[in-house]
């Protein structure tokens, strides 16, 4: 399995992270994407991918919460961490005008840059979109034919706005959230119309702890550890089998963010 979308520079995996990484092999997880989200933390992704032994990758991006912390030269700093082989996506990056933590002028023109790379540079990207769906749908819209490839990450919203996404090209990440039966019940419902072919999964670690986990943590943190769980569901809310689920989104996963073992560590 590959686990797409995980925070692993988040200080909570800071004392334990070579437990964290042996659990997520034991769970059978071959290949993780570490979640860039700021300069800062991206540069961090990266490192880890330097030094750790494990198959990691990473994104590197300006998540709209920190749309207003970004230096004028942000998009020269992206693109030179991007021109690491171990950097597979822009990202995370989008709008979220649920929490307003930058201002929505602010995440707009921040979003509307980080596109505009990915274009220039031929890179997927990482997309992260809450309460915003009409506006970054628009502002994506342009670049369906440029950017070789878009992931709506962490993917939450309704049926109409799943399948425009699919209509678009998009490949749909889906976490934890869907093994939550209160907040999650509504994307229980719409699974079933993601074709495998453009199905990827993630934990989105250490957020979004699966709620189907019978003996949870006490700590409450999510790990890559966890993925089974997401595939689980999947597999109950859909005509899809467990190994289906496994097998297309690792080659979905593969060929979109062009992730090999070759690369020298």
């Amino acid at each position: 399995m590959i686990d797409i979308g995980v925070n692993l520079t988040n200080s909570r995996f800071a004392q334990d992270l070579e437990q964290v990484l042996e659990r997520a092999r034991q769970a059978g997880i071959n290949t993780m994407l570490v979640t860039g989200t700021s300069i800062e933390s991206s540069r961090q992704a990266l490192a880890l991918c330097e030094k750790i032994d494990f198959p990691l990758y990473s994104t590197a991006g300006i998540h709209p919460h920190d749309a207003e912390q970004v230096d004028e030269n942000f998009i020269d700093k992206l693109t030179q961490l991007a021109q690491s082989a171990f950097i597979k996506a822009i990202g995370e990056c989008g709008l979220d005008f649920n929490r307003n933590f930058s201002s929505q002028e602010s995440q707009i023109r921040i979003f509307e840059a980080q596109i505009a790379l990915a274009a220039q540079l031929k890179m997927p990207l990482f997309l992260h979109q809450r309460d915003a769906f009409n506006q970054w749908f628009s502002l994506l819209k342009p670049y369906f034919n440029t950017v070789p490839a878009m992931v709506s990450h962490c993917f939450t919203g309704d049926k109409k706005q799943l399948l425009q996404c699919l209509d678009a090209g998009m490949y749909i990440g889906i976490t934890g959230w869907v093994c939550d039966e209160r907040r999650g019940k509504a994307l229980q419902d719409i699974v079933k119309y993601i074709p495998l072919e453009r199905l990827m999964i993630e934990t989105d670690a250490p957020y979004l702890l699966p709620r189907n986990i019978v003996e949870k943590p006490k700590n409450r943190r999510n790990e890559p550890c966890y993925l089974p769980y997401i595939v689980k569901i999947l597999a109950e809310k859909t005509q899809y089998s467990a190994q289906d689920i496994i097998y297309y989104s690792e080659q979905n996963a593969r060929r979109v963010f062009q992730l090999t073992s070759s690369i020298e560590r």
